[in-house]
C-alpha cells in the first residue's frame, strides 16, 4: 500500500510586507547567523569561495562561512516551521544512540544532545567543520556514508538535505537500516528546490523559478538528483523499512503569509535562498558552460523577483520516517 503523504494547508496570504522583522535580532529559533569554529583539513579554493577535498569527487557546493551560515539559517527556519521539532520519528523519551548523517555544522546533533542527554550523538560529515567544544554526550566523525557503517543498535538515523547529494541512496539506506537496532527509525528531512504557488501569482517564466530550475540542471552534471525528495518511498521499502510515514511542510519563500511565524519562516527561506544565488554562479553554473554575462543577468533577474511581494511562492519540504522491524506496539505508535 502506498504511502499517504500528510500535507500541509495552503499558506494564508497576508497584507504586511514583513519589514517589521530584523532577523539580526530576532530571538526565536535561535541565532540563525552565527559562525561556527571551523578546522578545514583539505580544501581548494575557486573564485574566491572553499571547497572540500574528500578522495576524487568534486562537490558542487562549498564549506566556507558563508555555506556554514546559511545552513543555519535554515535550520533556524525548519525549527519555526516544525514548531522546534527536531525530528517527528516516535523514538521515545530516552533514546541511547543517534546518528546525524551528514551533520555539517553539527547545529541539529548538538541540539539534540541537548535535549536527550541519555543519548549517544554523533554526527558524520566528509568536512571537519563542527565546533570543538559540545556536550559531553556529542561527538563527530569524518567519514564518506556512501562507504560501509561500523554503528549498530542506533534508535534514530537522522539525514537532512542530504539525499539529493548521495551516489548510490539504495546503498547508504541500506547501510542505515543494518545500522538501527530492531525498532529505530530513520528520518529524512528534504526540500524539493522548485517554487510552487497555490493562487496563481507566480508566472510560467517566473525568474526565481527559472534559476531553481537551471540549478536542477546543473546539479544533475554532478549527479546529483533535485527531484528524489518527494520519491523516497520505493527506496525506503527496498532497503527493508517498514510503518512509513510522509509529512509536507510548506514554507513561503518571503514574509507574504499572514501567520506571524510564517512571515519570518518566509524571511529566513528568502535569505538562504538569496545567499545560494552566489553559490549557484560558482561550480553550479560553470558546469552548464553558462557565460559570465548570463550568469550575472540570471542573479540579477533572480534577485529583481525574490524582492517582488506580490509573487507567493513557496518550498516543500518532505519529512519522510520509517522504521526497522522488530518493535512493539508501543513503539509503532499503536
Amino acid at each position: 500500500m502506498a504511502v499517504r503523504a500528510t500535507e500541509a494547508s495552503s499558506i494564508e496570504v497576508g497584507s504586511q510586507s514583513g519589514n517589521e522583522f530584523d532577523l539580526s535580532s530576532e530571538s526565536e529559533g535561535g541565532n540563525a547567523t552565527a559562525s561556527v569554529a571551523s578546522s578545514i583539513m583539505s580544501a581548494t579554493y575557486e573564485r574566491g569561495r572553499r571547497y572540500p577535498i574528500f578522495g576524487d569527487v568534486q562537490y558542487p557546493m562549498p564549506i566556507d562561512d558563508l555555506e556554514q551560515n546559511r545552513e543555519d539559517i535554515k535550520h533556524t527556519m525548519l525549527m519555526m516551521l516544525t514548531e522546534n521539532k527536531l525530528f517527528l520519528a516516535p523514538i521515545g523519551d530516552h533514546p541511547q544512540k543517534i546518528l546525524d548523517i551528514g551533520t555539517g555544522t553539527g547545529t541539529w546533533a548538538i541540539e539534540v544532545g541537548d535535549k536527550y542527554p541519555s543519548a549517544k550523538v554523533r554526527g558524520i560529515d566528509i568536512a571537519p567543520i563542527q565546533p570543538k567544544w559540545v556536550p559531553p554526550n556529542v561527538s563527530f566523525l569524518l567519514d564518506d556514508c556512501e562507504q560501509d557503517w561500523i554503528e549498530r543498535d542506533v534508535d534514530l538515523a537522522h539525514f537532512r538535505f542530504m539525499i539529493i547529494s548521495l551516489k548510490n541512496t539504495s546503498r547508504v539506506l541500506g547501510h542505515a537500516f543494518e545500522s538501527l537496532r530492531p525498532g529505530g527509525w530513520i528520518e529524512l528531512q528534504e526540500v524539493q528546490p522548485i517554487p510552487l504557488c497555490d493562487d496563481g501569482t507566480m508566472p510560467d517564466d517566473d525568474p526565481v523559478k527559472y534559476v531553481c530550475e537551471t540549478a536542477a540542471r546543473a546539479f544533475e552534471k554532478f549527479d546529483l538528483r533535485t527531484t528524489l525528495p518527494p520519491k523516497l518511498e520505493p527506496y525506503l521499502r527496498e532497503a527493508g523499512f517498514e510503518n512509513i510515514h510522509c509529512q509536507i511542510f510548506k514554507a513561503p519563500i518571503g514574509p507574504w503569509a499572514k501567520d506571524r511565524t510564517m512571515r519570518i519562516v518566509g524571511l529566513y527561506s528568502r535569505l538562504a535562498l538569496a545567499e545560494l544565488l552566489t553559490t549557484l554562479a560558482g561550480r553550479p553554473f560553470q558546469a552548464l558552460e553558462m557565460s559570465e554575462a548570463e550568469i550575472e543577468v540570471t542573479m540579477a533577474m533572480a534577485r529583481k523577483g525574490l524582492d517582488d511581494p506580490n509573487v507567493h511562492r513557496y518550498f516543500n519540504y518532505y519529512f519522510w520516517y520509517a522504521q526497522k522491524s522488530g518493535s512493539s506496539k508501543a513503539e509503532k505508535g499503536v
